[in-house]
């Protein structure tokens, strides 16, 4: 048998075994550098990763997918889709969790897949003459996987630089599995963009500086996950209902428009679909656990959810939800609580008939408050307010500023 019919026939069934590992959107590249290397280098050089360390850290091993795997030959590049229908408006009280998020974790699904994958292959192709060797790879390892999974053929990198397959569209997770055998490569995808500009227009954050240029700094996925401290404020507001990611540069694209039906197993759970905000604000430490259990929301701990949450009702919070954000204002931790009393002065703004209620809970929680940037967040709150009420800080509350 020549090469190229051994490649032919490993091709074929992969693509065989793929089918019966539920993975219907596959393509093939070789093990080799990443062409998008220097781009991404720039990319860290330019600050756009904010505090995402290691991908400074790991930037030398994305340099070619043979440093996860010496012996590998070809990259394997799967996408699962997680598109399922659902009204995205938005619900004055209520938040929004990234669609990927709202079902079961996609690491568990794609990397179960992936393995059954390996078992068949080991079974199933063609003897090489040599021990089959792999590696599983679905999001965590040191790899370029958008371009790689471009590179492939699997979908083209978009605006948005998030890779669209088309006909099944941008809301996908990629897996990866390398190889120590060689197999036919797909055929590479032009970018097919155009002139169209809808998702970097969508933006509310301007986080999408140029077409095909992320700054994570500005992401809303960024800010309410990666991020663990402050949110900054003049990027509070344009937040909106999100405590949990950000689909607005996917909603907007036309190849999402028709896109199929995405994967049973990554149907989202009725909890996570426009949850009540306030029911989140007042959820114990045990019933966070359960929320999140096999979800990608398990990423965040309950005090960066919560962090979101007080935004969001800043954004999107109704008059009914007030007395809990006061409350919240006494218990929850100074993170929180910093961002609470943001939004307290927020959403009275969109009510002002709340503004006297408002401002006595804020200086409440002066009254006992300890921690200094969440003092200072409150005696901001108050000044925002003494527009509409005559309950400002006082004297001694201005000069209590840091």
């Amino acid at each position: 048998m020549s090469l190229d019919s051994g490649e032919a026939a490993r091709t074929d069934c992969l693509r065989a075994a793929c089918a019966q590992a539920g993975l219907s959107v596959v393509a093939v590249t070789a093990a080799s550098a990443v062409a998008d290397h220097a781009l991404y280098l720039a990319w860290l050089a330019a600050g756009y990763a904010g505090e995402l360390t290691y991908l400074h850290r790991d930037a030398a091993s994305r340099q070619d997918v043979r440093s996860l795997l010496p012996e590998a030959r070809s990259v394997v590049t799967v996408a699962l889709s997680y598109h399922h229908p659902f009204d995205d408006g938005q619900q004055p009280g209520h938040g929004k969790v990234a669609r990927y998020a709202r079902g079961r974790d996609y690491h568990l699904v794609l990397k179960a897949r992936l393995q059954a994958l390996v078992e068949r292959l080991a079974s199933d192709l063609p003897d090489s003459g040599q021990p089959l060797l792999s590696r599983v790879c679905v999001d965590t390892a040191p790899l370029l996987e958008r371009s790689v999974a471009a590179a492939a053929g699997l979908g083209f990198i978009g605006k948005n630089t998030l890779l669209i397959t088309p006909g099944v569209g941008s809301y996908t997770v990629l897996g990866e599995l390398l190889l120590s055998v060689t197999l036919t490569p797909s055929v590479a995808l032009a970018p097919r963009c155009g002139d169209c500009r809808l998702c970097l227009d969508a933006c509310p954050t301007g986080a999408l500086a140029a077409p095909f240029q992320l700054d994570a700094r500005r992401c809303i996925s960024y800010l309410t996950i990666e991020n663990s401290g402050e949110i900054p404020v003049p990027l509070r507001s344009k937040l909106g209902d999100w405590i949990f990611g950000c689909d607005l540069c996917q909603s907007v694209c036309p190849y999402n428009v028709r896109a199929q039906a995405g994967d049973a197993e990554l149907v989202p759970k009725a909890a996570l679909c426009s949850p009540e905000l306030t029911q989140l604000l007042t959820i114990g430490a045990a019933q966070y656990r359960q929320l999140v259990k096999r979800t990608a929301l398990r990423r965040i701990n309950r005090t960066s959810l919560l962090r979101n949450v007080a935004v969001a009702l800043g954004n999107v919070g109704t008059p009914e939800q007030l007395p809990l954000l006061g409350t919240a204002l006494l218990r929850e931790p100074a993170l929180v609580r910093q961002h609470l009393a943001w939004a307290v002065a927020e959403l009275s703004l969109r009510h002002p008939a709340c503004a006297s209620l408002a401002a006595q809970l804020l200086t409440q929680a002066l009254a006992v408050e300890t921690d200094e940037p969440v003092r200072a967040e409150l005696l901001s709150a108050l000044e925002r307010l003494s527009v509409l009420v005559d309950s400002g800080p006082g004297p001694e509350h201005r000069q209590a500023t840091p």
